[in-house]
Order: C-alpha cells, then structure tokens, then sequence
C-alpha cells in the first residue's frame, strides 16, 4: 500500500490568475488591467510550430494531451512573433467526459476538452480573456458548440515539499461565463515524487502492454524503479516500481467542472442541452469535510 496524503484545497473565491514559466507559477490579479489587444495575434499551431514543445516546458504537469487542436497567442510587438501562450483542445481520456454534461454534441467534432491552458509570466491581466474569447470563434467556425474544461484546486508537492502546483480554480472560467456544473468524480491520485501526476490511463497501459506502455516504464525507470525482467508479471512490476520510487496517494474530492455553450447569439447557446445539474453560483470555498476512503 502506497502512503496516503491529505492536502488543503486552493481557496475558491480567488480574484488571482496564474501564469507560468519553465513549470514555476506566478501571479496576475484580474484588476491589473494592462492588457493591448494590439499587441497580440490568435492562430491555430501548426505542426512545424512548438506548440507540444512550449506546453512541456511551462505546464506543471508536463504532459501532453491527445490534441484535436491548439492555438498559440502571439505577442507581436516590436515587429516579433512571439508564443507567449497555448491552449490545447482535444480528446479526454474518456468520452464520457463530453457526453455527460453535453449529450446532444458529437463527441470529439461538436464537443471537446480545454486539456491545457497556459500563459508565459510576461502576458498582462484580462490575457487570457481574450485569448479564451478567440478560441471560441475560431472553434464555433469549425462546428464546435461546446467545451469542457478542468480547475484543480488540489495542490502538488514533490516529495521534500517542494509546491509544484498551488492549484487552481478555474477563475478564467468563472469570468468569462462558463457554466459551474459542480465537482468531477472524486478519487485517488497517485503522486510521483517529482510532484507529477501518475495518471490511470497511464498504469493501464502497463498492466495491459498497450502501446505507449514503454514510455510509461521509462518515466518510472528515470525516477529509480527497476528495469523490468523478461516474463514478469507487468501488474506485479508496477506496483513494486511505484514504491521503489516512492510514489504517494493523494485523495482527490474531484476537479471542478465547467462547461461552455458555443453560438453566435444567446439563443443558440441556451438551445445546447446541459445534462449535468448546473449550480447556481461558483464555488466559493473548499469542501468543509475530509473525503472518506
């Protein structure tokens, strides 16, 4: 049995947004104002663009998700282009995650995840709304009619406490107007001693020798698991190699949700069907009570 961890949520009601560099966070209050809509571009990333490489390099998670696709917000002053953001839309790990809450969109075409959002530390306040608003455009164009998307207030550690990620709670969401559909499926979290996130989907692949499971050992090959030998059993060799490296379980009380209506007027977006009970304020402090294992 892997240790288990409580760790306090990130405050809901929070008037800060965060901004990143090299997987360190900083700050931006929403008040700060500064932003010049002059001084920057939307476009979709191409493929020769390092739209996965600037994700891997400042994203605390550093990961990449599967992409349908990606903007990039280009800082363009000074006569430059400069990437100074991504946002990353694409495929959940499971197609439950859009069906749920949107069941009358095609998952995938009309439908799709907000995997990954992130700013560089340069970009000023009110950034991310406009960068957010220009997606949606350039997404609606496509015949995309909604979008959900994550906040995770639970933070990261590594194993000396070092905090990787204070968490967040999705207040770019809650201003640009999505709707607060509540908590996801509260669960366990396994934890590398990085402060990285050993991700279910990923174990499976192990256990099953999927494809990518090679990818998946070498993570923990480079933490100090041991290499695995001819014929072992792939679930036994998991579960010995996440505590060799000393991996932690966290218990999750689940991300907060939200979901966007896509259309050129109101009454487009109010004929989407939203499934999941849609809360009438957004959160606005922690879950009083320990979840229970």
């Amino acid at each position: 049995m892997l240790p288990y961890e409580d760790l306090p949520e990130f405050p809901t009601a929070s008037p800060w947004c965060q901004r990143w560099r090299t997987g360190q966070h900083s700050w931006r209050h929403v008040r700060d104002g500064g932003f010049d809509a002059r001084l920057y571009q939307v476009d979709a990333i191409r493929e020769d663009e390092p739209g996965k490489e600037f994700v891997l390099a400042h994203h605390y998670s550093r990961s990449y998700p599967a992409v349908k696709v990606q903007f990039g917000l280009y800082n363009i002053s000074g006569g430059a282009r400069r990437l100074s953001g991504v946002a990353v839309f694409g495929v959940p790990v499971s197609k439950a995650v859009l069906t749920n809450p949107l069941p009358e969109l095609q998952p995938y075409t009309e439908s799709l995840e907000c995997s990954r959002f992130v700013l560089l530390e340069e970009c000023p306040g009110n950034t991310e709304s406009w960068f957010l608003a220009r997606c949606f455009d350039a997404l609606l164009a496509d015949g995309v009619r909604g979008v959900v998307s994550f906040a995770d207030p639970v933070p990261r550690r590594t194993a000396s406490g070092v905090l990787v990620m204070p968490g967040h709670v999705g207040t770019i969401y809650a201003a640009t107007n999505a709707l607060y559909t509540g908590r996801a499926t509260a669960r366990t979290v396994k934890l590398l001693p990085d402060g990285t996130v050993f991700h279910a989907r990923t174990a499976q692949k192990i256990r099953r020798r999927e494809q990518g499971h090679e990818y998946a050992v070498a993570q923990l090959r480079v933490l100090g698991a041991p290499r695995p030998q001819p014929g072992c059993d792939p679930a036994v060799w998991l579960r010995e190699a996440l505590t060799s490296v000393g991996a932690r379980n966290v218990r999750h009380r689940g991300a907060h949700r939200y979901v966007f209506r896509l259309g050129r007027t109101r009454r487009e977006r109010e004929e989407i069907r939203v499934e999941v009970p849609v809360l009438r304020s957004y959160p606005k402090q922690p879950d009083p009570e320990p979840m229970v294992r």
